[in-house]
């Protein structure tokens, strides 16, 4: 998996607000390692969602980005004490947080459920139908899905949905194959992920799944007592029939 940007949430905010005046102080840590090459700090200071000025630890100094902005960063750049406080901070701040990250879940990983199921099934003489696989419960978030057709990847008809947070730090992502049944086919769904050692294939099984089974059981047993019950009714009406019919009546 490529290494992304993070940004760890080390915000030390101050606020001040005065007849609907908002002012902002942010500390941020962006980093792709705990490598302290790999760290940038920066500190702004913003004004109504205007940002003033700000330090970063990649340019060593401050950088105004309004006119009063200017000023208070040439200001502060002239105070060399300051400048190697702030530029210190991205290791006495930035890489001890970041480490803990590190250790506490960002190489962390957890393996991905599949579920592979029905979208729309066919129901008319097209026979066009729809499967999903369903990827859910994994960490970290990148994670790759692929169709196979009889052992060839699938290009047309594969959709995805976004990778949507479950909470907890688990992701889910969903996969759409639009498809025509054809007699003996084999679809796989795959799944590629940093916490498996070996891609995880799901084979597509068209047969009714063990609660359908059973749901259908339970229905046709059902009908075949309903059909036993009015069979026996039935046949008790016509012998009732019969032996009122062979009565016989005196006559007079």
């Amino acid at each position: 998996m490529a290494s992304f940007a993070r940004v760890v949430g080390l915000l030390f905010l101050t606020f001040y607000v005065a007849d609907g005046f908002l002012l902002h102080y942010n500390d941020r840590c962006m980093f792709n390692s705990t490598d302290l090459d790999d760290i940038e700090y920066t500190y702004s200071h913003i004004y109504n969602k205007l940002e003033l000025f700000r330090f970063s630890s990649a340019l060593g100094k401050f950088v105004g980005y309004t006119e009063f902005g200017i000023k208070q960063a040439d200001h502060f750049n002239m105070d060399a004490a300051y400048i190697s406080s702030m530029r210190a901070t991205k290791e006495h701040i930035c890489k001890p947080n970041i480490e803990i990250y590190y250790q506490a879940a960002l190489t962390k990983s957890a393996k991905p459920y599949v579920r592979l199921q029905w979208a729309s099934p066919p129901v008319d003489s097209t026979g066009a139908a729809m499967l999903v696989c369903v990827v859910y419960n994994f960490y970290p978030k990148h994670v790759r899905v692929t169709w196979l057709r009889d052992g060839r990847e699938a290009t047309s008809g594969v959709t995805y949905t976004d990778k949507l947070p479950d909470g907890d730090w688990y992701y889910q992502i969903h996969s759409h194959l639009a498809y025509t049944p054809k007699f003996g086919e084999k679809i796989t769904c795959v799944v590629e992920h940093v916490s498996l050692e070996e891609p995880l294939h799901v084979d597509w099984d068209p047969s009714l799944p063990k609660s359908e089974i059973n749901k259908l059981a339970i229905g046709a047993s059902g009908l075949t007592v309903g059909l036993l019950l009015s069979l026996g009714g039935f046949l008790y009406y016509r012998k009732k029939s019969c032996d009122a019919g062979s009565i016989l009546v005196p006559t007079h």
